[in-house]
């Protein structure tokens, strides 16, 4: 009987100790050289080419690896596409439901907890005009009237009612980013029709429409996953909808904002600013119009995440109990595509290759 194959395409963990423990458990693994840090850097796209007899492949979501319908037909006893990371958009859902593969994410804490902590911190910096500020006193400037940031939290001296805050996805990220900014004493609005009502209530925010939302908050702060229905959800219809006086945040992913309208509404003043972790191209191509954007525009290298001692080596120990389950023919926690369980119960359920 051949060794069952676990294909690394996007290797995360730095010391080999799970991909030791595989080799050592019977499988066969076979790991890319590049680390996931690496090859998110590059510029190509590579379509993943799975080996016939592979039974599992594992990386990260990224750009630059794609998990197409034809990656997933390549192996005809492929159970699980397993991710390190909480995001899987660069895996073909669609495809992977139809031929009854798993997918499986990692939503560890120090991920998505890390984007909201991020969010907050890249809001703070726009509208407390930090960068501006600490530019001028280096530039020899002092107290200037035009570095004024702007008041976040309710007053009781003049009834001002405190900044609206729209969240546009109440899951994990969302919800986190919502919890951070209670104590602020803002008003909270959030957008999410996948979620229960009373997540809303959980978190302190309104739930809303999405025009409500665009039309009524200084800010708008995206945390939606990446589908068909949410490419360029943020289109130029959508942030006309915006105040001009609001700044748009977008720690999600990069095609969701249609960063084109969003560099004419910026450039025109028909928006005040925008945070940006995450681009529909990465790296974006240097001649981007919106990086040559002055202070209005926030950018980050899609890594607001990343905190020393955090990163997704924590996410390694999730993968490989994941794997070994999917191997055992056992049902992984994190399943993505719950729907298809059925079908992948009947396929492999309880057939254990190790």
């Amino acid at each position: 009987m051949s060794k069952p194959k676990v294909h690394i395409y996007n290797p995360v963990d730095e010391t080999g100790e799970s991909y030791r423990r595989m080799r050592e458990a019977g499988l066969e693994v076979v790991k890319a050289e590049e680390l996931w840090a690496t090859a998110a850097n590059r510029r190509d796209v590579v379509e993943m080419a799975f080996a016939p007899d592979t039974t599992v492949g594992v990386g990260v979501a990224n750009r630059t690896t794609q998990v197409t319908r034809k990656s997933l037909e390549s192996a005809p006893g492929l159970r699980a596409i397993v991710k390190y990371t909480v995001g899987f958009d660069n895996v073909d859902l669609d495809a992977a439901n139809e031929l009854g593969i798993l997918v499986v994410h990692s939503p560890t804490e120090a991920n998505w907890g890390g984007v909201a902590e991020g969010t907050v911190a890249n809001i703070l910096t726009m509208l407390k005009k930090t960068r501006e500020k600490d530019r001028h006193v280096k530039n020899g400037g002092w107290r200037d009237p035009s570095l004024q940031g702007q008041y976040l939290g309710a007053r009781h001296m003049d009834n001002y009612p405190g900044m609206a805050i729209g969240i546009i996805g109440l899951g994990r990220i969302g919800s986190r980013v919502a919890d951070l900014f209670a104590p602020w004493r803002v008003r909270l609005m959030a957008y999410d029709p996948y979620v229960d009502e009373s997540q809303f209530v959980l978190h302190n925010a309104r739930s809303v429409d999405l025009e409500t939302l665009l039309k009524e908050c200084d800010v708008v702060t995206v945390h939606c996953n990446l589908t068909r229905e949410t490419t360029k959800l943020m289109n130029a219809e959508r942030i006309a909808q915006m105040k001009p006086s609001a700044i748009l945040v977008n720690a999600a992913r990069g095609p969701i904002v249609d960063v084109d309208a969003l560099f004419d509404a910026l450039e025109k003043k028909q928006l005040a600013g925008a945070a940006l972790d995450v681009l529909p191209d990465e790296p974006p191509n240097p001649q981007t119009p919106i990086l040559g954007l002055g202070d209005n525009v926030l950018l980050s290298p899609h890594m607001i995440a990343n905190n020393v001692g955090t990163g997704l080596q924590h996410a390694v120990g999730w993968v490989e109990k994941a794997v070994f389950d999917v191997l055992r023919g056992e049902v992984p926690r994190h399943v993505v595509n719950a729907e298809v369980l059925p079908m992948w119960w009947q396929r492999f359920g309880g057939k254990s290759l190790i």
